[in-house]
């Protein structure tokens, strides 16, 4: 089942923010990566929180589940701007809708559904009222699920190691959720070369932690475009997994 790109909402809450690419963001051909889509989508998530007021001391939010449709990729140097706002809302997570432009020109489309954990515990716990009296309104009643998807590797799927550096990891001391774009890139890269992404989803099971054994597993699909299946296992669990579509480059 593909995720649904909600439109705007026609009242309601909806953060918007700018920001330059910059030569860290960008690859040996100048376009924007995926790991630095991702950092976009979660910077701008958390400028959201941190300009609503929402009282986040409560409970921490987590990246569940997250699909995004690329029509094209910004160049280095480029000024682009992100939109977002709630979507969507589960008794325990939230949908937030992301879209990326530059001018009027839609690059990408983002839907993330995030689940508000306990600080301590780490237990799914229910949206407080001020949630609801912030991004209530945007959400218009739509109910969302926080199932995943994604299928399990097949036997004998190819798999390599995928070491861990000391800049994966964030102040929770794991690895962070954008970081994992770059071993499914580099994937990309590898078996399909030549090609571009048109769609990204992936899907979070659980944290990867420091001292774990990771080794990137994937498949690959071709026939008019390409598909690549990857999934991160942590000491032989699958902990983190990805669908890539992907097209010829222009």
């Amino acid at each position: 089942m593909a995720e649904e790109f909600v439109a705007r909402p026609p009242a309601g809450r909806e953060f918007r923010a700018s920001r330059r690419v910059h030569l860290g963001d960008v690859g040996s051909n100048a376009k924007l990566r995926l790991e630095a889509l991702a950092r976009y989508l979660q910077d701008v998530a958390t400028d959201d929180a941190d300009d609503s007021g929402l009282d986040q001391y409560r409970g921490v939010w987590v990246v569940r589940r997250l699909a995004v449709d690329v029509r094209s990729l910004p160049r280095y140097h480029d000024e682009v701007q992100l939109a977002t706002f709630c979507s969507g809302v589960g008794p325990c997570w939230a949908e937030r809708r992301t879209t990326m432009t530059a001018g009027d020109r839609v690059l990408a489309e983002a839907a993330a559904v995030w689940v508000y954990i306990e600080s301590a515990g780490g237990r799914p716990q229910p949206l407080e009222p001020d949630f609801f009296e912030i991004y209530g309104s945007a959400a218009q009643d739509r109910r969302v699920s926080g199932r995943l998807r994604h299928r399990r590797p097949e036997p004998g799927a190819a798999s390599r190691p995928w070491p861990l550096r000391d800049s994966d990891f964030d102040v929770l001391d794991h690895v962070n959720n954008a970081r994992y774009f770059e071993a499914v890139e580099d994937e990309l890269v590898a078996r399909a070369p030549g090609f571009v992404v048109g769609r990204a989803e992936m899907e979070f099971r659980g944290a990867v932690e420091r001292g774990v054994s990771v080794d990137l597993v994937s498949e690959m699909r071709e026939n008019d475009g390409a598909e690549l299946a990857a999934w991160l296992k942590a000491d032989g669990e699958v902990r983190v997994s990805a669908v890539l579509s992907a097209r010829a480059r222009p």
